[in-house]
C-alpha cells in the first residue's frame, strides 16, 4: 500500500531552529509519514513520542555517508531502531566519489558493504539521485554504473523524479526499467522561468505524476515523497498544496 511522505528537507529552515515544532506543524498538513534529513541532536525518545502523538510514521531518513561508515554505522542503527525506522537512504555523493566511471564503481563497492551491513541489521538501504549522477562516462551514466554495479537486493533506489527529468531523463522509463527495485519517490514538479527550470508544487509544473505514480504502484513503491526546496511564497502552504494534489493522484 502506498504512502504519502514529507521529506523535512523541504523546510529545513525551519526544522534547524525548531526541529519538534517543525514537524508538528508538518503533521497538521495531512502527510501519513516524515522523511526526515538530520535530527539537530534530538534524542531519539522525544523524536518517537512526538511522532506516536501525531499519529505519524517514519518513511524513511537521509543519512549523509560519513554517518553510514565504519564506527559510525552502528550508532546510526541504534538510532534509527529506536525512532521505528527500517528504510536508509544514503542522499548524494561527494564530488570525488564521482568524477569518473571507476569512481563510480568503487563507490558502488562502498554502497554494497554498506547494503549488506542494513540488510543484516534489518534495514532498507537506498540511494537518492540528483542531476549530477546523469553526467555520461561512455555510454553509460553515473546513475547506470551506481545501479548496475550495485545488488539489487542490498541497494534499492529513491528516484527523484523533478531530478531526473532536469537532468533531461524520463523518470518514467527509470522505474519501467528498475521496477521493484525503486521504494521510495521524490515528488516535486518543474516549471520554467525565464529559460530556468525550478521546483513548484505538484500540478502546476510539466511532469506527468499520474502515469509515474500508476507505474511506482504497479512496481509496489511504498513511498510518495513530497520534497519542495524552492518556494515563491510560505513553504507550509506549498507543503498543504503538495499532500492535496498526491492525495487526489495516489487515491485513483
Amino acid at each position: 500500500m502506498s504512502k504519502i511522505g514529507i521529506q523535512l528537507y523541504s523546510v529545513w529552515k525551519e526544522a534547524e531552529k525548531d526541529f519538534l515544532g517543525t514537524i508538528q506543524k508538518v503533521a497538521s498538513l495531512g502527510y501519513e509519514g516524515i522523511q526526515f534529513a538530520g535530527f539537530y541532536n534530538t534524542p531519539s525518545d522525544a523524536v518517537k513520542q512526538l511522532l506516536a502523538e501525531k499519529g505519524m510514521v517514519v518513511a524513511g531518513a537521509h543519512v549523509g555517508l560519513q554517518e553510514l561508515l565504519h564506527d559510525e554505522l552502528e550508532k546510526t542503527f541504534e538510532y534509527h531502531q529506536a525512532i521505528g525506522n527500517n528504510l536508509i537512504i544514503c542522499p548524494s555523493l561527494p564530488k570525488e566519489m564521482r568524477e569518473t566511471a571507476d569512481d563510480y564503481k568503487k563507490t558502488a563497492e562502498t554502497l554494497n558493504q554498506i547494503g549488506e551491513a542494513c540488510k543484516k541489521a534489518g534495514f532498507v538501504f537506498g540511494y537518492h539521485n540528483h542531476d549530477f549522477e546523469f553526467a555520461t562516462f561512455g555510454d553509460q551514466t553515473g546513475f547506470d554504473l551506481l545501479f548496475n554495479e550495485t545488488a539489487p537486493d542490498l541497494v534499492k533506489m529513491e528516484l527523484d523524479c523533478y531530478w531526473a527529468s532536469f537532468a533531461g531523463h524520463d523518470p518514467l522509463e527509470i522505474i519501467t526499467t528498475y521496477k521493484e527495485r525503486v521504494v521510495s519517490m521524490h515528488m516535486k514538479d518543474m516549471k520554467s522561468v525565464n529559460g530556468k527550470k525550478m521546483g513548484t508544487e505538484i500540478g502546476k509544473g510539466q511532469l506527468d505524476f499520474d502515469s509515474l505514480i500508476k507505474e511506482g504502484k504497479k512496481f509496489g513503491v511504498e513511498w510518495f515523497t513530497v520534497e519542495q526546496e524552492e518556494f515563491e511564497g510560505d513553504p507550509f502552504e506549498s507543503l498543504a498544496v503538495n499532500v492535496d494534489a498526491l492525495k487526489q493522484l495516489v487515491s485513483q
